[in-house]
């Protein structure tokens, strides 16, 4: 008597992970998609793992998306690329999830939402001793514009120039970069009173996956 096996691939499996390779999946705004990975987390892990990716998965804050795996010995192509943010992305990153630690601490709400101008307040109070405010103030809604690209701000619908902070960012400025956060301001303090030279060397977040909702 031969024992059958069932191997057979759950039909949502391949729509999920269709959705994981085109970006970040959150709960909020695809909940089909999501309510599909939380229940095939397993086979979506065991998928992607031959392909050298991991599954990042936070339920709690409601978004998941693939990352390239750390092996140096890894004969893969990455799937996933890298991308080296610019110095005034990089600083705009830090600054935004400084305020969402401070908004994670001090209220009882989930979503950050901010104004052009609230983060343009962020930014000036940072730059208040620096001579280049006015410079990298003119850049700041070209910077803007990256950071909504990159998936980390949203715009509101039916709110011009107003916009949520997404809750991935938690995940790619970790607690560890935390930690540092104080000696980096300092940094780029000094950065923005000497020549500018350093603008062009930012923080690599590693993956970033745009976010197409």
């Amino acid at each position: 008597m031969t024992l059958e096996t069932d191997t057979t691939t759950p039909q949502e499996l391949p729509g999920v992970i269709t959705r994981l390779f085109k970006g970040v999946v959150y709960a909020e705004s695809d909940e089909k998609t999501w309510q599909a990975l939380l229940e095939l987390t397993s086979q979506v892990r065991d998928y992607v793992a031959v392909l050298g990716l991991d599954l990042i998965l936070d339920e709690p804050e409601g978004y998941a998306f693939l990352r390239s795996r750390e092996d140096p010995e890894s004969t893969l192509p990455r799937l996933i690329p890298r991308r080296q943010l610019t110095f005034n992305v990089s600083l705009l990153l830090a600054l935004l999830r400084g305020r969402m630690l401070e908004f994670d601490t001090n209220s009882s709400e989930i979503r950050l939402i901010m104004t052009e101008q609230d983060i343009a307040d962020l930014v000036s109070v940072f730059l208040a001793e620096s001579s280049n405010e006015a410079r990298v103030l003119d850049r700041l809604g070209s910077d803007i514009k990256k950071v909504v690209e990159l998936g980390f701000l949203r715009k509101m619908r039916g709110q011009p120039g107003t916009y949520e902070v997404a809750r991935i960012l938690k995940a790619f400025v970790d607690a560890q970069w935390l930690e540092e956060f104080d000696a980096r301001l300092a940094d780029y303090r000094a950065s923005l009173a000497g020549s500018g030279s350093k603008e062009s060397g930012g923080k690599d977040v590693g993956e970033v996956a745009g976010d197409d909702n």
